[in-house]
Formats: structure tokens, sequence, C-alpha cells
């Protein structure tokens, strides 16, 4: 009698042996570690902004004594009075300017110096582009006695356009960057359509590559009002009178103008925080698939 020494078939579980069980398995289970990162990421994004509101609504004494992640025994509106009886309009209206100016600036220009670079095949179009791109590897902290002395010699010191014309200089390197990435998705055989119809390069830009691009422009807008809306070191340097005041250099100032009065400060930037995040919430589509680079695709 002979004995089999053969090793034994390993056995396969059910779940292995089935690709749609353990499919529907892991669908089941979901990602315990995503999910637990989320949650991680939920939780810092929201108690900042909860702490940020609820103590927007204390009183002076509570919000120095009390529990920060408290809610207000007694809320009240006053420190938002106070802050909209401090000039906070005319510095919204100053910040707004800026950003809608130089969000208008950056696209007339960056719209067709990314078209240049992206059809022409010339070695200057290539030497700009390039150019441009360097600037984004500069600081505007290296250039700002340079551009207060340029200012100066303009006749601009204290005025928004000396906000506005630097502010839109460095976002002019994002925005080329962006939009002749985007530019370059819209495929050859297009543009060889339309030049064959006897379409001209500037008709080309505007009937083609803008209308298949407005993913990546709607993305340099956005970026680009942020960058004006957040900005603070030129309007520090740059100007000086009240008029001239945004949001950032105000809220700068009502530190010293509150003293210690921490929930009008937070108020404050409540109020200043509110039109921008309205924005973002309404283009935020738009802002990510530009940056994933689908452009008009």
């Amino acid at each position: 009698m002979s004995i089999d020494t053969r090793p034994a078939a390993p056995t396969v579980s059910p779940v292995l042996r089935n690709p749609a069980t353990a499919s529907r398995r892991r669908k089941r289970w979901g990602n315990p570690l995503a999910g637990l990162g989320s949650l991680i990421w939920l939780v810092l994004v929201v108690v900042p902004l909860y702490t940020l509101i609820s103590s927007s609504l204390m009183h002076q004494d509570e919000a120095l004594n009390g529990d920060p992640l408290a809610f207000p025994t007694h809320p009240t509106l006053d420190n938002y009075n106070t802050v909209l009886h401090s000039g906070f309009g005319t510095m919204l209206g100053n910040t707004a300017i800026v950003a809608a100016s130089t969000v208008a600036i950056v696209l007339v220009l960056a719209v067709p110096v990314a078209y240049v670079a992206v059809r022409t095949r010339s070695r200057l179009s290539s030497l700009a582009f390039r150019t441009f791109l360097l600037g984004v590897a500069i600081p505007a902290q290296a250039v700002i006695v340079p551009l207060y002395l340029l200012i100066g010699k303009m006749g601009l010191y204290d005025t928004l356009p000396a906000i506005i014309l630097p502010t839109a200089a460095f976002a002019m390197p994002v925005a080329v960057l962006v939009l002749s990435g985007t530019m370059r998705d819209v495929s050859e055989e297009m543009y060889e359509a339309m030049s064959l119809d006897g379409a001209s390069p500037l008709r080309m830009l505007w009937q083609l590559a803008v209308p298949m691009s407005k993913a990546g422009i709607s993305t340099v807008a956005i970026y680009t009002a942020l960058q004006a809306w957040n900005g603070f070191l030129f309007p520090l340097i740059l100007t000086q009178s009240e008029e001239n005041r945004v949001l950032t250099l105000g809220l700068f100032n009502f530190m010293t103008q509150f003293g210690v009065n921490i929930p009008a400060v937070l108020a404050a930037i409540v109020l200043s925080v509110v039109p921008i995040f309205a924005v973002y919430l309404v283009a935020r589509k738009a802002l990510v698939n530009g940056l994933m680079g689908v452009g008009g695709k």
C-alpha cells in the first residue's frame, strides 16, 4: 500500500475565491484610515470656526475669563455693531476694489500671454514664458524696498493703485502657469479646423481657447482674488491714510484700537471672511478642477 506524500492543496476561502464578494466586503467596510483622517481634519476645521464665531458673540469679561469652547451665556451683537461703526464699510469697499481690479488686470494680461506661450514655438516666446515662471521664486519681501521707491517715483504712494499693481504683478506667474497648462489641453485638431476656416489667431483665442479654458480662468480669478483680499505687506508699506485702508491692515489696527477687546477683533475677522468665503463656495468646483489640470476637457 503506497502512501501519497504530495502536499495537500491549499484551501482558499470563499471570499478570496469570489472577487465580487471581496469587493462587496471592501465597499461595506470602506477605508477606516481615510475615515479617521477625515474626522480629524473635520475637527481641526470646525473647532476653530466654532470658537471664532462663539467668541465674537461674547462679552469682554466672558471672553477673558470663560471657556473659549463654551457657547456664550448671553450672546450679543454689540461687537459687530462696534466694528461696523469703526470704518469697516470703507475698508471693505477698498478691499473689494483692490480684489476686483487685480483680477481684471491679471486676466486681461495672463490669458493672451498663456495663449502665445502655448501656440508659438519661437525662442522668444519660450524665453518670455520662462521669465514669467521665474516670478514664482521671487518673494515680495525681496523687492519691497525698490518697489517702494518705484511707487513713490510714479506718484502712486498712498493710493489703491499702489496696492493693485504689485499684487497683480506677483499673481501673474501663477496665472500664466495655470492658464498655459489649461490651454494645452485644447486639441490641436480644433485649432487646425478653425485655421482652415480662415480664423485669425485673435479669433481662435476668444472663440476657442477662452471658452475651452473656463476652468483654468476661474481658478486664476479665484486664486488672484484670494491673494488680493488677504494681502498685507503691500497695504502696510505702500499706504498710510485711513481712506485707503484695506481689511487686513484694518484688522491689524483693530488690535490697538480695541486693546484687549477680543470679541470685537474676532467679530471683525468674521465680517472680513464672509464675502471671500461666499465666493469660494460658489466657485470651489472650478477651482479644484483647474488646479487638477482637467481644464476645458
